[in-house]
């Protein structure tokens, strides 16, 4: 055995001898060169990096920061349901998106049935008004107890400041507004910039448009209820065949919206999330009125009428919630001052003996708001809410 092992050694020995160890040497050429360009495309890899990721804060500062502070709501802590947590609307409205962002951010909507979180479905009240809010101590006390079943979004003149107190339903729920100009397109970009803004809040189910002369003849239970549980919107649509209807039609809109599918209603809609995204989505039809619908065609009583007699009829009553007087006649409806406010014009409004269909059965509440009413009916409207409105 030892004899073997030591023949092996010295085999060994000599083989090494004729097979010296190959000197090492600097990598083979193609090695080298493929070593390079993989150290290339990293170096360049880092830097393109680090100069996207500068140029997207950059642009995520100027074009989105200010969106996700006003309408990404924050997470309240000290509420949970099942592990998830609740959200809460949001404290400031401001934010610098142009319409045509705001209006593409509003229209994503949840594809999933079930939310991720606590969501409680609140009615949006979007307010026009070209200045003064003088019945917002009505409405504030109309809102009284409600805090998590409404979101208040406000659209004024660009410039003016809403001057309310602190506690007010309206305080910090001014929109980015732009001008208005009654019977222009104006009035339908100011709609449509309500319903955006309210959209970015997932929990508003219901929205209704009202004016600075708008005053809730219910009080908010019945309101909310009313509305909640509508299996409709509330929007009016009927064809006038006279100069104030047909007569409005241009031929130019044809193909796309024919005249017998024009429609004629009131500016002042009530209507559910389904279908206010559907409007703030659409451009097409938009876009023909804003070319087509000029000063004595009156858009914002024809695009919405219009829009869903087109697509969407079977989901309105055809009719709307907010009492209006024409009965004088000319361009404007009758405006009630102080002299006018009593408990019989009240109750006159809220149950005037004519019935409607809710949820397609005969209910005498057809009227949830009424308008349209001057400054000095303020104080006997707050002394008559709790004997007449309940609120």
């Amino acid at each position: 055995m030892w004899n073997k092992m030591k023949l092996r050694s010295k085999l060994d020995r000599e083989e090494a001898d004729y097979f010296p160890p190959t000197p090492r040497k600097g990598w083979p050429i193609g090695r080298l060169v493929r070593f390079v360009s993989l150290l290339v495309v990293f170096i360049a890899g880092v830097v393109s990096g680090l100069y996207g990721s500068a140029h997207y804060t950059r642009y995520f500062n100027s074009q989105t920061e200010l969106f996700f502070s006003a309408t990404i709501y924050s997470t309240n802590c000290n509420k949970e349901l099942s592990g998830m947590k609740s959200f809460v609307q949001p404290t400031n409205m401001m934010h610098s998106m142009t319409d045509d962002e705001l209006f593409w951010r509003a229209s994503m909507v949840p594809k999933m049935g079930e939310y991720p979180f606590n969501r409680v479905p609140k009615v949006a009240f979007l307010f026009m008004t070209g200045g003064p809010f003088p019945f917002a101590p009505l409405w504030d006390r109309f809102f009284t107890g409600q805090k998590g079943l409404y979101s208040v979004y406000v659209h004024t003149l660009p410039d003016y400041k809403l001057s309310v107190p602190e506690t007010s339903a309206f305080y910090g729920r001014q929109i980015p507004s732009e001008e208005t100009s009654w019977g222009s397109v104006s009035l339908v970009d100011a709609e449509k910039r309500l319903l955006a803004n309210a959209l970015l809040d997932f929990s508003n189910e219901r929205f209704v448009l009202l004016s600075e002369s708008c005053i809730p003849v219910h009080n908010f239970p019945t309101v909310y209820e009313y509305l909640i549980n509508s299996a409709h919107s509330f929007v009016e649509s009927y064809d006038e065949n006279a100069p104030q209807g047909r007569g409005r039609y241009s031929g130019h809109m044809a193909p796309d919206i024919k005249l017998y599918q024009w429609r004629k209603g009131s500016q002042w809609f009530e209507l559910h999330r389904e279908l206010a995204v559907n409007i703030v989505s659409d451009y097409k039809y938009y876009s023909l009125f804003r070319k087509h619908c000029k000063p004595s065609c009156y858009p914002d009583e024809h695009y919405i009428p219009t829009y869903l007699n087109m697509f969407h009829g079977a989901l309105t009553a055809n009719r709307s919630v907010t009492w209006v007087d024409w009965s004088r006649g000319g361009p404007h409806p009758a405006r009630y001052g102080a002299p006018n406010i009593t408990l019989e014009f009240l109750r006159s409004i809220r149950n005037n003996g004519t019935f409607c269909l809710y949820n397609s059965m005969p209910t005498s509440i057809c009227f949830l708001f009424a308008r349209k009413f001057a400054p000095s009916a303020l104080e006997p409207l707050l002394n008559l809410t709790s004997t007449v409105m309940g609120f």
